[in-house]
């Protein structure tokens, strides 16, 4: 068993811990912040959203992370939540499939955010969504966000028919992207769409 001695992601504080042979067999990932920063963000108890779960608050501490990783393009904070979500997805049957982004959008971001999360906890994932509008959700009202015509389209209608889907995306807000993607989905024959996010805003 070896002890490795690295830094928090996010404090930057020297972040101490062992990895040996059982983590191999097990194939779990190590930590990558330290316990003060994981106090910081805040675990959602009951789950209030139907065909969403949520792993975390957005409070101020999930705020600056999402602020850092996203729009300060720190994509190495892909990897602060990839043990938690490897133990949520990993024995996962769904096809998983990420929120895409508007080609526009990826080219000023310059990465996936949602890919990367994945690709962090090393979970297998498949595009079968185009991201149709530019427009960021972000930006508008929550009624905007209701009357917002559909955001995505299905890229071949074969691949997802009659399979079960597990959407991912970072954020749940009001719910309109996934209930787009969902409904895109299932209009186009998959059979059964659930959702999952990182954080409930």
């Amino acid at each position: 068993m070896q002890q490795k001695i690295t830094n928090c992601l996010l404090c930057d504080r020297p972040l101490h811990f062992t990895f040996g042979w059982k983590e191999l067999f097990k194939r779990e990932l190590p930590k990558t912040i330290c316990q003060r920063c994981e106090e910081k963000f805040q675990r959602i108890e009951t789950q209030r959203e139907e065909g969403a779960i949520s792993l975390f608050h957005y409070n101020e501490a999930m705020k600056d992370f999402l602020h850092r990783y996203k729009f300060l393009q720190d994509t190495l904070l892909a990897h602060v939540f990839n043990q938690m979500l490897q133990q949520h997805l990993k024995n996962e049957k769904s096809i998983i499939v990420p929120i895409p982004m508007h080609v526009e959008s990826l080219k000023k971001r310059t990465f996936a955010h949602v890919d990367e999360l994945l690709k962090a906890a090393h979970i297998p994932f498949e595009h079968h969504l185009i991201k149709i509008s530019a427009e960021q959700q972000s930006l508008r009202s929550r009624q905007e966000r209701l009357q917002t015509p559909q955001l995505f389209k299905v890229i071949e209608h074969s691949k997802i028919k009659n399979k079960s889907i597990l959407l991912i995306d970072d954020i749940y807000t009001t719910g309109t992207t996934l209930v787009h993607a969902k409904k895109a989905l299932e209009e186009a024959g998959a059979q059964d769409v659930r959702a999952f996010t990182l954080i409930h805003g």
